[in-house]
């Protein structure tokens, strides 16, 4: 679409075009290509308006984000609406116009990177960018079904971006395709040493986190979705199915975190960050809610720290092996109307699934998930503990039928006992250089057993009649020498040898001969060696 047409298609003020590009810009991945910027985000002598009138001075330099992907040849071409101060997740507060779906007049386009979902669902630029402090990318993504992706905190610099709460901010991407999204981010996650949030990507993923994440949880129980949104989400759940093993879980702690950012004094942040800003041009919902923060105490603040703090912990073991966490992006798509006559009530129900990401450090990505039966776009998103951003995004991809990234291309090794994350001889693998790959299950087949050793192990044999499900199992990745290495440590009557996994692949494991199939020491109806720990209690090794 030709930017200079973008305002005669019906759509609010979307986007305002910027003067025209430069003649040339540098060579690199991104060359030439055009992509619009949030206006809570600097460009130096663009007013950054942040959707208030009353900021009309124009920026000194333009964000370190930006700068980024100007390096590598993108070209800012637009800024974008939004709700104002980045302070909603439904694209109407703004006093530039309230932006719809690109699917429905009727619908709102969510919020607060309203526009700029807008400009990449209309087609007239391929990427934008955005921000996500509770939500405000992954939902516009998902009421217009495109790909927006949430980076670990920390990992895009907000310098030069107009806070909502600093500490949570997040400079996020909406694309087409996970694809798109993926030079844009490579571009993006740069450590700045002037931006006191800012955190390095490690060099290695963090314990428990695999290279290809196979294991998704999902709710372990009914979700309060609108009727056509649940129809959506139970094809979604479906579809989870064939592409990762699927496992129930207990989200009520990642709920009650989501409610602490509005519902506690975790909403003084906001107030901290621009409350002297809310002056005349202020929208009515947004000074409400930001001016409400007076009411919080500093005690109030610390009890809000300690209640995180202690969810923190119970969502934690929500990931003990799971790679990722599947939930749609919103309870229901409401219309414009709905938002007019209840306009707090209705934007506080479309955070219930994303508020909680960011104050409990999680990476995230919104993928389209089909189509509602009236025909508007259905949106999901994937969550990840922080840093595992790389996986979740092929994950992502996955979804999406994509190509994911390229394989890890060393030797992997199926662990199914003490060498499993957290048990007694995990150390080893780690200390030879080893990094969780997936996590997986046996093929059908298998039985497990206890055997004898230096400390509580399984052994797996084939048996021919054990589950069609299989038995959990971890896959690790190694340096070729590492498995030399490890055959010492190997204690009779386990050995290494090939090991078909549920997806027919086959690759080294720790496996035991037939002659340990003792039927007294069968445990394979526990499913897991962590599930049989759980069932005897073992103080020192059932996590």
């Amino acid at each position: 679409m030709n930017l200079k047409a973008v305002r005669d298609i019906g759509q609010p003020a979307f986007i305002t075009v910027l003067d025209e590009p430069p003649a040339s810009v540098p060579d690199g991945p991104l060359a030439g290509i055009p992509f619009a910027v949030k206006d809570n985000i600097d460009i130096a002598g663009v007013p950054t308006t942040a959707a208030c009138p009353d900021l009309t001075a124009p920026a000194t330099e333009t964000a370190f984000a930006v700068r980024r992907l100007q390096a590598r040849g993108a070209v800012p071409v637009g800024k974008t609406n939004m709700d104002q101060f980045a302070t909603g997740l439904v694209g109407t507060r703004s006093p530039y116009g309230a932006c719809h779906s690109a699917f429905s007049p009727e619908h709102v386009s969510g919020g607060s990177s309203s526009g700029s979902a807008i400009a990449v669902a209309l087609g007239a630029v391929p990427f934008a960018l955005g921000t996500d402090t509770a939500g405000s990318g992954r939902v516009p993504a998902a009421f217009n079904g495109l790909v927006g992706v949430k980076p670990t905190r920390g990992l895009v610099s907000t310098r030069g971006v107009l806070p909502a709460c600093p500490s949570l901010d997040c400079v996020t991407t909406l694309t087409r395709t996970v694809g798109d999204a993926r030079p844009v981010l490579d571009a993006l996650i740069a450590y700045d040493a002037d931006d006191p949030y800012s955190r390095p990507m490690p060099a290695l993923l963090p314990p428990g986190v695999a290279r290809q994440m196979r294991v998704v949880a999902v709710p372990d129980g009914p979700l309060e979705l609108d009727p056509e949104h649940q129809e959506a989400w139970t094809a979604a759940l479906t579809h989870a199915a064939k592409i990762a093993h699927v496992v129930p879980v207990n989200v009520e702690p990642f709920l009650a975190a989501a409610r602490l950012l509005y519902e506690s004094a975790f909403v003084a942040e906001r107030f901290a960050a621009f409350g002297h800003l809310l002056g005349d041009g202020a929208d009515p919902a947004v000074r409400r809610i930001v001016l409400g923060a007076e009411r919080f105490s500093g005690a109030d603040a610390f009890r809000g720290l300690h209640e995180l703090a202690r969810l923190r912990l119970v969502a934690e073991l929500a990931f003990t092996g799971v790679d990722a966490l599947l939930l749609p992006v919103t309870p229901g798509h409401p219309t414009l109307a709905e938002v007019a006559t209840d306009p707090i009530g209705a934007n506080s129900r479309l955070g219930v699934f994303t508020n909680m990401a960011n104050l409990l450090d999680l990476c995230a990505v919104a993928v389209p998930a089909g189509l509602r039966p009236d025909g508007l776009p259905f949106g999901v998103q994937l969550l990840a503990p922080a840093f595992a951003d790389a996986p979740l995004l092929d994950l992502a991809a996955r979804w999406n039928g994509e190509p994911a990234g390229p394989p890890a291309g060393r030797a992997l090794l199926a662990v199914a006992g003490a060498h499993l994350t957290g048990q007694p001889a995990n150390a080893d693998l780690v200390r030879l250089g080893g990094v969780l790959h997936s996590r997986a299950r046996t093929g059908p087949g298998h039985r497990m057993y206890t055997v004898d050793g230096p400390f509580p192990r399984p052994g797996l044999v084939r048996t021919g009649d054990g589950p069609a499900a299989g038995l959990e199992l971890e896959v690790w990745d190694l340096p070729h020498d590492a498995i030399g290495a490890l055959l010492p440590t190997i204690a009779e009557p386990l050995h290494l040898g090939p090991l078909t996994l549920d997806d027919g692949s086959t690759v080294l494991g720790f496996v035991a001969d037939s002659a340990c199939a003792d039927p007294t020491r069968d445990i394979t109806s526990h499913g897991s060696w962590r599930a049989y720990l759980r069932a005897v209690r073992d103080p020192l090794t059932a996590v």
